[in-house]
């Protein structure tokens, strides 16, 4: 009994990591490291305030430093402070990268405590992959600005 639990837990994380496209996989192993989100900027003219990800200001954001560990899929950012308006600290994630019914690839993530549990239930956030390579990433998601919907872009450097 015990011999058939392993053999199917093996093949189910067999087909579980084939189950990745190549594109995806390549993708996390380029996202794996240590990334410094350099500048959040809007799409459309105009100056707004946004809260992202549940936690701070868009601007809390800039010179935030993100790790991504590929091969447990977890991770972390740490926000410094600008202006001491910001709320410091480290946010532990749990991350993957999913490919959209429309064909674009996103990066995704959601809360986890120091145990790795998820923290807010099935609660997470998405940002669209604009652009990726060994040195950078620009990331897209829409959010809520000043009561109307606007598109935050995301540029960050490799450490």
């Amino acid at each position: 009994m015990m011999k058939n639990s392993i053999v199917l837990g093996a093949l189910f994380l067999m087909l579980a990591s084939c189950s990745l496209s190549k594109e995806i996989r390549e993708q996390r192993d380029t996202i794996n490291g240590t990334w410094i989100l350099q500048d959040v900027s809007f799409e459309q003219e105009g100056d707004f305030k946004a809260k992202l990800f549940n936690d701070a200001d868009a601007f809390c954001f800039e010179g935030s430093s993100w790790y991504f560990f590929e091969n447990n899929s977890t991770g972390s950012y740490t926000i410094n402070g600008n202006s001491g308006a910001c709320p410091t600290g480290t946010r532990n994630i749990r991350w993957s990268v999913q490919e959209d019914p429309s064909g674009a690839n996103r990066l995704q993530f959601k809360y986890i405590d120091e145990k790795k549990n998820d923290l807010y239930g099935r609660t997470g956030y998405g940002m669209d992959i604009v652009s990726l390579s060994s040195g950078s990433m620009t990331l897209k998601s829409n959010v809520n600005a000043n009561g109307e919907m606007v598109s935050v872009i995301y540029s960050f450097n490799k450490q």
